[in-house]
C-alpha cells in the first residue's frame, strides 16, 4: 500500500501542494525543536538569577558580556541574554499553549457530545452554560480567573482551559447532533453497549475533523492569551520570563532607542502564532469540503 493510498497519505499529498502551509509547518516544527532544546541551545539560563549581572543590562545586539559570550540579540533590563530568554519564553508558550489546547479539547468535546447524545435537560443545561460563557470575551474570563487563582503554570493552564473549552463544546455539539441521526449510531444504540462506549468509541471519533481545526486555532489563541496575561503582569512569576513578560519589560525602553528588548520577543511571538494559524487554515480547507479551493 502506497503512502497516498492511506487517508493520512492523501491528506499529506494535498497538504504539501500548499507551499505556504508547508513553510509554516516547518517553522512550527523548528520552533518546537528550539523550545524543547532551549536548555542545551541557549548560552545562558535566564531563570538562574545568580548568573545574571547588572553590568550586562540593556546592552545592544552583538555585545560581549561579562560571561565571555556574545549577546547576539542584546540583553534586557535584568542582564538576561535576550536570545536565551526568547528560547525559554518559546518553551513556555509552546508548553502552555499545547497543554491548554489539549485539555480544553478533551473537556469541551466530551461535554459537547454528551449534550448532543443525551438530549433533554442535560443538553439544555450544558449548552446554556456554554452559550453564557461564549457571550463573554475569553481574555476577560482569563483575567478574572488568573486574578483569583494566582500565578503559576498550573493556574494559568486552568484559567486558559476554563476560558476556551466552550469553543470546543459548541463545535462538538454541532458535529455530534448531525452524527447522532445517522444509522451507525442507531445501530450501536440498539446493541447492548453502554452509553459511554457509544459516545466515546463511536460518536466522538467521527466528530474529530472540525475539532482538530478548532484545536489549531485555540492553541494559537492560548499562546496569545498567555502572552497578553504575562504582558499585564498576571501570567507567570518574574523568575520565569515568558515572551509577554519580555515585551512588557522592554516596553518602557522603546522611546530611549533600546528597541531590541521588546521587538525581538515580539517578532518571535508573531512568527509562532502566524505559522500555527497558517497550518490551521490549510487543515480547515482540507477537512471541510465546502472550503476547498
Amino acid at each position: 500500500m502506497t503512502q497516498a493510498a492511506t487517508p493520512l497519505g492523501r491528506f499529506w499529498v494535498e497538504f504539501r501542494d500548499n507551499r505556504v502551509a508547508v513553510v509554516a509547518l516547518v517553522v512550527v516544527v523548528a520552533i518546537v525543536v528550539l523550545a524543547v532544546g532551549a536548555p542545551w541551545i541557549a548560552p545562558q539560563n535566564p531563570y538562574d538569577l545568580g548568573g545574571l549581572s547588572l553590568l550586562d543590562a540593556r546592552r545592544p545586539p552583538g555585545h560581549t558580556g561579562t560571561g565571555g559570550y556574545v549577546h547576539l540579540l542584546g540583553t534586557d533590563a535584568q542582564g538576561r541574554d535576550l536570545l536565551s530568554a526568547i528560547l525559554y519564553g518559546l518553551q513556555i508558550s509552546v508548553q502552555i499553549g499545547f497543554m491548554a489546547g489539549c485539555v480544553a479539547l478533551a473537556v469541551g468535546a466530551s461535554l459537547g457530545v454528551v449534550a448532543a447524545y443525551a438530549g433533554g435537560l442535560v443538553e439544555t443545561l450544558i449548552m446554556r452554560i456554554v452559550d453564557l460563557q461564549l457571550s463573554f470575551p475569553a481574555i476577560l474570563l482569563a483575567l478574572v480567573l488568573v486574578a483569583l487563582l494566582g500565578q503559576g503554570k498550573a493556574q494559568l493552564v486552568t484559567a486558559l482551559v476554563a476560558a476556551q473549552y466552550a469553543y470546543f463544546a459548541r463545535t462538538a455539539y454541532g458535529a455530534a447532533t448531525s452524527e447522532r441521526r445517522k444509522d451507525y449510531i442507531e445501530a450501536a444504540t440498539a446493541t447492548p453497549l453502554s452509553r459511554a462506549r457509544v459516545i466515546f468509541r463511536h460518536l466522538l471519533p467521527n466528530c474529530m475533523p472540525p475539532l482538530i481545526v478548532v484545536a489549531t486555532v485555540q492553541i494559537a489563541n492560548s499562546i496569545s492569551l498567555e502572552a497578553t496575561l504575562s504582558f499585564l503582569g498576571l501570567g507567570l512569576p518574574v523568575t520565569e520570563p515568558s515572551l509577554g513578560m519580555l515585551i512588557s519589560n522592554g516596553f518602557v525602553y522603546m522611546m530611549s532607542g533600546r528597541y531590541w528588548i521588546s521587538v525581538y520577543p515580539g517578532i518571535a511571538l508573531i512568527v509562532l502564532i502566524v505559522a500555527i494559524n497558517l497550518v490551521g487554515d490549510q487543515i480547515r480547507d482540507q477537512l471541510n469540503p465546502r472550503l476547498r479551493r
